[in-house]
């Protein structure tokens, strides 16, 4: 089976320090998670970065940090994985679901225009797929009604605009280390910001509310215990080392797809060039006419793992039932878009050869 996508990590490259923690027997907030953090902020070019068990608890603590509670209302990008509103839903706050470009598959400025509302509490612009194309134009509109910016750069590691990393354009960034991104420690997540007060109320929600006093805990909030582990955090530090080269290698292997799908009527994703793409997921839409489900099942049987695009939020079950407004472009792209294996060694000339012969 061609899988979709294979993790840049080997056993072989964290067996010493694995060997070294459990000798230790320091499995948290050791000298490897501070490396971690230090790594990630580094390479984002932010101030700071904190560890999270997910994404998902990373984007809640963005929403903790603005106080977004009940009675306030959320905009999210439509076309996304469904964790990005479900934060949103947990605090006791409304989505709302703002469409997007059925090129770039990311927020439309115009959208999130039209739906600023007294209620407007945050915008949470999600990196479709790893790409951050036009944040700028809402981190404007932002800016301009004095709403934060929580980037969903869950699939955006290694991704950048006008030569700023994704982590260090947005008010917050939240990234995900899930086992399908780039840059997997099995699980896990990051905050990044540039804000001292933001790092303070990070340092203490995310540490159960306690600070160190007189050389003793005092627990001044109620708090939270997301932390990654040691483990996980030498992963990433490991990945680190060759993350722009996996980008590299990465978008080479996307021309290659495009080369040999475009004649066949397939539509990637639109990327400017002012974009370094990290090629999170690599996704097209596909020919009118061609019936993507058939398409996914047919390549299955050719040993060949396929899926959809991601999600429209508005249109899942449940929070179409419950606001019933659902987005027509994201909706398209839910019902119209695949992902295509993309790694080193993945043989493109027979997942394409596939393809003909599937449509």
């Amino acid at each position: 089976m061609i899988k979709l996508i294979k993790p840049y990590i080997s056993f072989d490259e964290v067996e010493d320090e694995f060997k070294e923690i459990f000798e230790s027997g320091w499995f948290t907030k050791g000298r490897y998670v501070q490396a971690f953090r230090e790594k990630i902020a580094s390479y984002t070019g932010a101030k700071y970065a904190q560890l999270t068990t997910s994404a998902t608890t990373a984007l809640t603590m963005a929403l903790k940090l603005y106080d977004v509670k009940c009675g306030d209302e959320v905009i999210v990008s439509d076309f996304s994985f469904p964790a990005t509103c479900n934060v949103v839903e947990e605090v006791g706050a409304t989505p709302i679901f703002a469409d997007v470009s059925l090129d770039t598959f990311n927020m439309l400025p115009d959208e999130l225009e039209k739906k600023i509302t007294k209620k407007t509490k945050a915008v949470i612009f999600v990196d479709a797929l790893g790409s951050p194309e036009g944040i700028d134009e809402i981190k404007e509109i932002c800016k301009k009604h004095n709403l934060p910016l929580i980037e969903d750069g869950a699939c955006a590691i290694g991704s950048s605009l006008d030569g700023i990393k994704c982590g260090n354009i947005s008010d917050v960034t939240c990234f995900s280390f899930h086992p399908r991104k780039l840059l997997t420690t099995g699980e896990g997540g990051a905050i990044t910001y540039n804000s001292d007060e933001y790092n303070e109320f990070f340092d203490i929600k995310l540490n159960h509310g306690a600070v160190v006093e007189n050389g003793k805990f005092e627990f001044i909030d109620y708090g939270y215990n997301f932390r990654l582990p040691e483990l996980q955090a030498v992963m990433g530090i490991k990945q680190f080392e060759k993350l722009d080269e996996i980008v590299k290698s990465r978008n080479e292997i996307r021309d290659e797809y495009i080369k040999g799908l475009e004649p066949l009527g397939f539509v990637p994703q639109k990327v400017s060039d002012r974009v370094v793409y990290n090629v999170q997921s690599l996704v097209f839409k596909v020919p009118n006419g061609v019936n993507r489900d058939e398409l996914i099942a047919k390549l299955r049987e050719s040993g060949i793992e396929t899926t959809l695009g991601t999600y429209c939020l508005s249109g899942t079950k449940y929070y179409k039932r419950k606001y019933n407004n659902v987005q027509k472009n994201a909706q398209f792209l839910e019902q119209n878009t695949i992902t295509f294996p993309c790694y080193d060694g993945v043989d493109v000339e027979y997942v394409i050869d596939k393809v003909k012969r599937g449509i």
